[in-house]
């Protein structure tokens, strides 16, 4: 079963780029390029998942997703912001009146692709493949198994789990603390440098000391993955 998705930007050229890569991902498109006309159709025909931009005629993307949440029977439906705002009390703006995740313009289609399987699988599993890829990567989230360019990797379960958390969010920068949270959870006794000490047995993994690094070191602020 295909997943509908309503793509809502004003923008001609990144709205047909946006319609032409989601498609290829199997996704039943319908697309707006008002606030006004987005919300008719959500209300008329409501989508498995939005795409919106932030600036928007006739009824911004803020008041649209702020109406969406106060809506009883379309507040679950999954929102990704689009924004060209880049500081953070925007960005939290935008959290905080109910998106689900947002992305900073420009970005890599490739990025938004894994932030909506991100958003899909943690609010709306049942409609996700539990495969991720990248670039040759590929992980296998019921097997556990992980490869790349077809020869099969060994990773250790937190490895493993690092790796699928760093798929999950491509291009984006998490702290060594942030990591711990996500990916250790509620284990009390890691500490924030034992984080490095998996990047290395990843990364050493992943790359075989010949293929290309995926895993990027952002000084002053921790890891990101993605090239």
């Amino acid at each position: 079963m295909k997943l509908k998705m309503l793509i809502v930007e004003d923008e001609e050229a990144l709205l047909d780029l946006l319609k032409f890569n989601f498609n290829k991902e199997g996704y039943k498109i319908d697309t707006a390029t008002d606030g006004e006309t987005a919300l008719e159709k959500i209300l008329y025909k409501p989508p498995d998942i939005i795409i919106l931009d932030w600036m928007l005629p006739k009824l911004s993307g803020i008041e649209l997703c702020r109406r969406i949440r106060k809506n009883k029977e379309h507040k679950n439906i999954p929102i990704i912001m689009l924004t060209a705002k880049g500081e953070e009390e925007d960005k939290l703006r935008g959290l905080e009146t109910g998106a689900d995740d947002y992305i900073t313009k420009p970005f890599s289609v490739n990025e938004l692709v894994a932030r909506v399987k991100a958003v899909l699988r943690r609010i709306r599993p049942m409609f996700v493949d539990e495969v991720l890829t990248y670039k040759g990567i590929v992980i296998d989230l019921v097997s556990h198994s992980a490869s790349r360019d077809g020869e099969t990797l060994h990773l250790g379960p937190t490895e493993f789990n690092l790796l699928a958390f760093f798929m999950e969010n491509i291009g984006r920068v998490f702290s060594r603390e942030q990591l711990l949270n996500h990916v250790w959870k509620n284990d009390a006794y890691v500490e924030p440098r034992t984080v490095d000490v998996h990047i290395r047995r990843l990364r050493k993994a992943i790359n075989n000391d010949v293929k290309e690094d995926f895993i990027r070191t952002v000084r002053s602020a921790g890891y990101c993955f993605g090239s």
